[in-house]
């Protein structure tokens, strides 16, 4: 444990999409990071995945089959223990621009469109991890 922050060294990154090739092309962008990564293949899924090991970022797709990203956070930040959880919402380029203010109102530290940058992604990242630590 880090006396300075009381968080574990080495806290998951939570990824949670419906898409298998999303969740692969996440996972080659991040290894390099050296942080366990996580994955959730549904809104439902996802809320349980913090419970289970620490957890110091979400990236989580707002289109998903059943419970979209929106309600997903909603479960997340409901909780005591994933309250303060970051999140970033990943999403299609094409969606509605509205997106990005409901995703910052439920309480998403970031917005994405997809495709994204990977390097730029692996930075937002480790900026979180960083703040985490």
């Amino acid at each position: 444990m880090s006396s300075a922050a009381g968080h574990p060294e080495r806290a998951g990154i939570l990824l949670a999409d419906d898409m298998e090739d999303n969740l692969t092309a996440l996972e080659a962008v991040l290894a390099s990071l050296n942080e366990p990564l996580v994955r959730a293949r549904s809104g439902e899924e996802a809320p349980k995945a913090p419970l289970r090991q620490p957890i110091a970022l979400v990236l989580l797709d707002i289109r998903m089959p059943g419970m979209d990203g929106f309600e997903t956070v909603a479960h997340i930040k409901r909780l005591d223990q994933t309250r303060d959880v970051p999140i970033i919402f990943l999403t299609g380029a094409d969606d509605d621009s509205g997106y990005a203010f409901r995703g910052y109102a439920t309480g998403a530290a970031d917005y994405v469109a997809k495709p994204f940058d990977p390097w730029v992604l692996r930075a937002q990242v480790s900026v979180f991890l960083d703040l985490y630590r």
